[in-house]
């Protein structure tokens, strides 16, 4: 298959793009490298899929969301971080819908904690939105395209690039293994969570 992943350069699409160069054809994309990409410019999403035909597989390791105060945040730090997280997937999703060939999947990346997490509300907001997204776009998705979410939570070599006690993070390698899985699978409108 040939497989485009987006935020091909960090951590987590790092070890995607090992994992699926293994059985697969992997174009990788990010915002600083040979073929560049930015979830929140709309016309870097259309010229991508301009440039990449026949694709089979779109997966997103791209997203982020900060932790914020929801006391002193401020209405524009909100609608960013919605702005590059949801709606920038969201766009992607819809534009890989109409490029993608027959039978091909888009597995997007959210995120999840366990318990409430200090900063933690607009990450929150955004990881319910994109899970709500995923399950109603399986629905009405034609030619048998599939949508899926991978939503890890703590990375472990994440935590300990941060000096954090990496105990609970899940090791990159196994969350990897999560996006091949929804590459190759049948999931269909899942939240996946390694």
């Amino acid at each position: 298959m040939k497989v485009l992943v987006i935020g091909a350069t960090g951590t987590v699409g790092t070890a995607v793009t090992s994992a699926l160069e293994a059985s697969h054809q992997v174009v990788q994309a990010s915002r600083r490298g040979p073929v560049k990409v930015d979830l929140e410019d709309p016309s870097s999403l259309d010229t991508l899929f301009d440039e990449l035909p026949d694709l089979n597989a779109v997966v997103c390791c791209a997203a982020s969301g900060p932790l914020v105060d929801l006391a002193s945040v401020a209405d524009d730090e909100i609608v960013a971080g919605v702005q590059g997280k949801l709606l920038g997937q969201v766009a992607l999703a819809r534009r890989a819908v109409r490029h993608l060939r027959d039978g091909g999947s888009v597995t997007l990346t959210g995120g999840t904690f366990s318990t409430p997490l200090a900063g933690g509300s607009l990450g929150a907001l955004i990881n319910s939105g994109l899970e709500g997204f995923v399950r109603n776009a399986a629905a009405e998705l034609p030619r048998s395209l599939r949508i899926n979410l991978i939503s890890p939570g703590w990375i472990k070599e994440t935590l300990q690039s941060m000096g954090a006690d990496s105990t609970d993070g899940t090791p990159v390698s196994e969350v990897a293994g999560a996006y091949v899985q929804a590459v190759e699978g049948t999931a269909q409108g899942q939240t996946i969570r390694p």
